[in-house]
């Protein structure tokens, strides 16, 4: 029985209980909060939120060194199915379609699978970012590729410091097998595997793989390269590489505008025609002064060649003039003038019926 002169009210009890429940409040609010954060950053429990993609799942930021890193080993990984498949003599060739131009739109396993290696290891890495690809992803053969989080030296060399930016404003276009056309004719020297990292629209981040030759070129905007520029280009009457196989008018107006001293030079490809403008230490590389493309063309096929351009101060635009824009649709209607350690807009104004003749 209770103590003589105790009495337990009901209302005492309840106040009671209540005081006992804030205390608890207090003292592990902040401990449940923290395991929840823990876990809506993908982190675990014990340890601090892990940095680079998974602290990015919210959306966060994503640094522009990784991404260069891993593009280059997405291109690497890529080229590596490329040349496999070629050295099979198994191409599994079909048709996509037509082009524009009436050509017919080739598709092989080098192309697949080259995709399917490029665009899951990026998307391991990055799960956050927007990624553009030439050729179909089928969720049937997902593949989940680990990086190792490594930055090989030579970037580290040019970029010392993290390069963060907002995962939401990155698009990424891979192009996994560059010039199949030309692959399928065993025209090893045109063939590469690209990728393209743009901020906002605009390409800062670029890689051109060759797989057979196994060179690799990259370079980021305000950042550093691993190629430069020629030490001469020639203006007056430049070589000019254009596309061997939908030229339209390109070679009549260029000899036209430059002169019949003006070199032509018909490539595929357009990263090996990029390339033909820079210092390239391949003897299979052609050397061109200026690169031009007269119809539409897709921006997978650009994006990684404009933004090693634009990193050594070279230009990529519309016949124009106009800068590229690599959001919205996957192609340009406009045609393409390339060029480094030139009067650009001099370029331009110099070919003013180029874009006219450009879908005929």
């Amino acid at each position: 029985m209770a103590p003589m002169g105790i009495r337990l009210s009901p209302l005492g009890v309840a106040v009671f209980c209540l005081l006992g429940l804030g205390v608890l409040y207090h003292l592990y609010s902040g401990f449940l909060a923290g395991r929840f954060s823990l876990f809506g950053l993908g982190g675990e429990p014990g340890g601090g939120a892990a940095a680079g993609p998974a602290a990015a799942a919210d959306g966060g930021t994503v640094d522009l060194r990784e991404m260069l890193a891993v593009s280059v080993l997405a291109a690497v990984r890529g080229g590596d199915e490329v040349r496999r498949v070629r050295e099979s003599n198994v191409l599994h060739e079909k048709s996509k379609g037509k082009t524009r131009e009436g050509a017919e739109d080739k598709m092989t396993s080098g192309d697949v699978l080259s995709n399917r290696k490029m665009f899951y290891l990026l998307k391991t890495a990055f799960p956050n970012v927007q990624i553009n690809t030439e050729e179909h992803v089928d969720a049937a053969d997902q593949e989940v590729i680990i990086w190792d989080r490594k930055i090989p030296e030579d970037i580290l060399k040019e970029i010392a410091t993290p390069k963060e930016v907002p995962a939401e404003s990155v698009t990424v276009w891979i192009d996994p097998l560059d010039a199949t056309q030309e692959y399928t004719e065993d025209l090893r020297k045109y063939v590469t595997t690209m990728v393209c990292v743009a901020v906002n629209g605009k390409p800062v981040l670029g890689v051109i793989h060759k797989p057979f030759s196994e060179y690799t070129a990259w370079a980021m905007v305000d950042g550093g390269s691993n190629v430069k520029a020629r030490t001469s280009y020639n203006e007056r009457t430049p070589r000019i590489v254009v596309s061997r196989s939908h030229s339209g008018m390109v070679k009549q107006v260029a000899l036209q505008t430059f002169g019949n001293q003006t070199t032509i030079i018909p490539a595929g490809g357009a990263g090996y025609k990029v390339l033909a403008l820079l210092d390239v230490p391949d003897k299979s590389q052609e050397k061109a002064d200026l690169y031009i493309h007269v119809t539409y063309i897709k921006k997978w096929d650009i994006c990684a060649g404009n933004a090693i351009l634009k990193a050594l101060g070279g230009h990529m635009t519309t016949l124009s003039g106009e800068e590229i824009s690599y959001t919205g649709s996957d192609g340009i209607e406009g045609g393409l003038l390339a060029s480094i350690r030139m009067n650009h807009q001099a370029l331009v104004r110099k070919l003013p019926d180029l874009e006219k003749t450009g879908h005929k």
